[in-house]
């Protein structure tokens, strides 16, 4: 998603200085004129507007706060913007660093997939100071088709998850029913036809059909190649497992999401699309 995030920035005419700890990730910008360096402090120190996209809430720290972080050679009133999704206490925590060494991190993760990123429609979820939105829409809206402000740092986060929780959920039950319907002798494009002009509908169904040969350029399609990660989806789901249980909030269908996801992980779909759930069904029952 970062790679796609990036060629729309160029496309709307910004210069960039780009760090991917996999070399040959950088090298379709190098091509196009982008700068590349060798770490995120590098980064920091040629530019004052950031945007990182990484895997998980270690990863950010690493990131930001390791001995060659973006707080090691970041110049004053850098605005960083952070389009992974972790848990919002560890957005919260970098924030605070941040500020204390004169720079300003917000939290804006993203939803849309792959696709939206490289059709620059992206959602992004805004945790920041309204000044401190303001001055990133700017930036954001060359990537998205929404940017919405949810509130203080850390909300952007809040929304993420609730949000993954419930593409899980319906990913899942959209294979579900995918399988079934199939086995009992349906044509599965004339199903997901019904399905989406009926109660049924999500964007599971109508935008990224889990079952193969629906819908043409999704991961179903490429033998679950690209997309989503079933990996991320199980860190996404866990982090949601996490806020439920700091809420108290009752999450019996995410928390079977979770369950599905993780036994996938373990049953060698971990780096399939999460879309795999289909596969999983149709091949485990």
């Amino acid at each position: 998603m970062g790679h796609h995030m990036g060629m729309n920035l160029i496309k709307d005419g910004y210069n960039l200085v780009v760090y991917d700890v996999y070399p040959e990730a950088m090298k379709p910008f190098k091509e196009l004129g982008s700068t590349a360096v060798t770490s995120p402090r590098m980064v920091a120190e040629q530019v004052t507007k950031i945007i990182t996209m990484l895997p998980s809430s270690p990863d950010v720290f690493e990131a930001y706060n390791g001995d060659q972080g973006i707080l090691r050679g970041m110049q004053p009133d850098t605005l960083m913007i952070d389009s992974s999704t972790i848990d919002p206490s560890a957005s919260k925590e970098v924030a605070t660093i941040a500020a204390d060494a004169g720079g300003t991190y917000i939290d804006a993760p993203v939803s849309g997939g792959v696709v939206a990123a490289r059709d620059g429609a992206l959602t992004f979820m805004v945790g920041a100071k309204r000044e401190d939105f303001e001055q990133a829409e700017i930036l954001l809206t060359s990537m998205a088709k929404n940017v919405v402000h949810c509130g203080a740092t850390g909300t952007g986060q809040a929304a993420k998850i609730c949000n993954n929780m419930l593409l899980a959920v319906s990913m899942i039950g959209t294979a579900e029913v995918m399988n079934m319907g199939t086995r009992l002798g349906l044509d599965k494009k004339m199903l997901a036809h019904i399905l989406n002009i009926s109660t049924g509908r999500c964007w599971s169904s109508e935008l990224y059909n889990p079952c193969p040969g629906v819908i043409e350029g999704v991961p179903s399609s490429n033998d679950y190649q690209g997309g989503f990660g079933t990996q991320l989806m199980t860190k996404d789901l866990g982090l949601a497992q996490n806020a439920s249980t700091a809420t108290k909030s009752a999450t019996p269908m995410g928390s079977l999401a979770h369950q599905i996801y993780r036994v996938m992980c373990n049953s060698g779909y971990a780096k399939m699309d999460f879309s795999s759930v289909y596969k999983f069904l149709r091949e485990d029952s």
